[in-house]
C-alpha cells in the first residue's frame, strides 16, 4: 500500500507525460556525459579538449539557471520546456550527423556542449515551477520521490549504458544519433501538456520591461533572505556540498585503491550502490506522509548521509565502502525529496521559479572550491582526514542550523501535514 501511494501522481495524465518527459531527458544527458568523452577521443582531442567541452557545458549551466528562473515566472512553463528538449535535440543531432560524415570539428562539439548546458540550466526551474500546477499539494512528495528514484537509474545507469554499447558498437556519432532522438521523444510528450497560465503577482506585468528580468531577480532574491527556514538551509547545503563534494568525486578512487586495493570496477560499484540507495530512499520517502517536523527531517537525513563517508577514510575492505555509499546516497537523496516537496509546498507560485534556481546556484555555490581544495588538503593531511570531515561537520553543521534557524518553531508554525485542497 505504501508503494502505491508513491505511485498515485501517476494517475493524472499531463504528469505521466511530464515524468516521461523528465526520464527520456535524463537517459539524454546520462549518455551525452559518456558520448562526449568517446567523441572527443574521436577527434584526437585529449583531456584538455575535453575539460573545455566539459567547461562549457558547465558554465552554460551556470549562466543559464537564474535567467531561466524568471524566465519560468514569467513565460508558461511548457514553451520553456520544449525550449529545452528542442535545445538538448537538434545541436546534438547535427553533431552526429557530421560525426557519422566524418565532419565533425571539435570546437563545433564544444559549442553543443554549451548548449546542453544551458537547456539543463533552463531545465529545473521551468520544472519545479510547472509540477505544483499539475498536481495537488498532497501528491507533491510522491512525485518528487518517483524523479528521485529516476535520476539515478536512468542518469547513471541506462543512458550511460546505452551510450557506452553504441560507441562500442558503431561509433561515437550514433551515440550521439540516440542521444538526440531521446531528446525529440521528451518533445513530443511536452507537446502534450497543459498550457497553464504563469502565476504572477499583481501588477508585476506593469514593468518596463528593460527592467522586468533584474526587478524579478531581486523580488526573487530579497524573499529569499527575507525567509529564515529558506536562507539556513541553503547556505547548510552549501556548506555541505563544500565538504563532501569534492571527496566523493576526486578522492573515492585513490580511497578505494589505497586502504582496500580496489580499482576501477570497484569504483563502479561504490558508484552504483550511491545510486540504489538514492532511488531506494527515494521511493521510501514519497511511500509515506510528509513527516510533520518537515525541516528538522531533511537536515536529519542530510546529516545522516553524510556519516557514512567516515567509511571511506577508516575502512579497510570494499564491501564496506560499497555498503556506506548505499547509505550515504539514500540519506543524501531522501532528503532531496523532502526539500524539492517543501519549496512547492511553502515558496509562493509566483517566486517558484525564482527561488528554485536561486536554491541550484547557491548551494552548489562552493561545489567548485570543494572540488579543487580535495586533492591539495588530502596530499597534506591525508585521505582519511578529509573523509573524517567529510562524515562529521555536516551533522554538526545541520544541528547548529536547525537551533540557529528555530526551524521546529517555524515547523508548528506552518503545518503541511493537513489535508490540501485540490488546485
Amino acid at each position: 500500500m505504501t508503494l502505491l501511494r508513491a505511485l498515485v501522481p501517476l494517475r493524472t495524465a499531463a504528469y505521466r507525460r511530464l515524468a516521461l518527459s523528465l526520464g527520456l531527458s535524463l537517459v539524454a544527458n546520462g549518455a551525452w556525459a559518456v558520448t562526449a568523452v568517446w567523441q572527443v577521443v574521436a577527434l584526437g582531442g585529449g583531456p584538455a579538449e575535453l575539460s573545455l567541452v566539459t567547461g562549457l557545458a558547465a558554465a552554460g549551466t551556470l549562466a543559464a539557471t537564474l535567467p531561466g528562473g524568471v524566465l519560468a515566472d514569467r513565460v508558461p512553463q511548457r514553451h520553456l520546456l520544449l525550449a529545452v528538449t528542442l535545445l538538448s535535440a537538434v545541436p546534438v543531432g547535427a553533431a552526429g550527423l557530421l560525426s557519422l560524415a566524418g565532419e565533425l570539428p571539435l570546437g563545433l562539439l564544444s559549442v553543443v556542449g554549451l548548449l546542453g548546458g544551458v537547456a539543463l540550466g533552463l531545465h529545473y526551474p521551468a520544472y519545479s515551477a510547472l509540477l505544483p500546477a499539475l498536481l495537488p499539494a498532497d501528491q507533491l512528495l510522491a512525485a518528487n520521490g518517483l524523479e528521485g528514484a529516476m535520476r539515478p537509474v536512468l542518469y547513471q545507469v541506462a543512458g550511460p549504458a546505452m551510450a557506452a554499447l553504441l560507441v562500442a558498437a558503431v561509433s561515437p556519432g550514433a551515440a550521439l544519433l540516440a542521444t538526440a532522438g531521446a531528446s525529440l521523444a521528451a518533445t513530443t510528450c511536452v507537446l502534450g501538456l497543459p498550457l497553464l497560465p504563469v502565476a504572477r503577482e499583481p501588477g508585476a506585468g506593469r514593468r518596463h520591461p528593460a527592467r522586468a528580468l533584474l526587478g524579478d531577480l531581486r523580488e526573487g532574491l530579497a524573499f529569499l533572505v527575507r525567509t529564515r527556514w529558506l536562507l539556513a538551509t541553503l547556505l547548510f547545503g552549501s556548506l555541505m556540498l563544500l565538504a563532501t563534494t569534492g571527496p566523493l568525486q576526486v578522492l573515492t578512487p585513490f580511497a578505494l585503491r589505497d586502504r582496500a586495493g580496489g580499482g576501477p570496477f570497484e569504483h563502479a560499484l561504490v558508484l552504483a550502490g550511491f545510486g540504489v540507495g538514492g532511488a531506494l530512499a527515494s521511493l521510501a520517502v514519497a511511500s509515506r506522509p510528509l513527516p510533520r517536523r518537515y525541516l528538522t527531517a531533511t537536515m536529519a537525513l542530510w546529516a545522516a548521509g553524510c556519516v557514512p563517508l567516515l567509511a571511506f577514510g577508516l575502512a579497510t575492505h570494499v564491501g564496506v565502502m560499497v555498503g556506506a555509499a548505499v547509505l550515504a546516497g539514500a540519506g543524501i537523496h531522501g532528503g532531496m525529496v523532502l526539500w524539492g516537496t517543501l519549496l512547492q509546498r511553502r515558496v509562493p507560485p509566483a517566486l517558484l521559479g525564482r527561488v528554485s534556481s536561486l536554491d541550484f546556484v547557491v548551494s552548489g555555490a562552493l561545489v567548485p572550491v570543494s572540488v579543487a581544495l580535495a586533492g591539495p588538503l588530502s596530499e597534506g593531511a591525508g585521505v582519511g582526514p578529509v573523509f573524517l570531515v567529510a562524515g562529521l561537520a555536516p551533522p554538526v553543521l545541520a544541528l547548529l542550523t536547525v537551533l540557529l534557524a528555530r526551524m521546529p518553531a517555524d515547523e508548528a508554525a506552518h503545518p503541511l501535514d493537513r489535508p490540501a485542497r485540490v488546485p
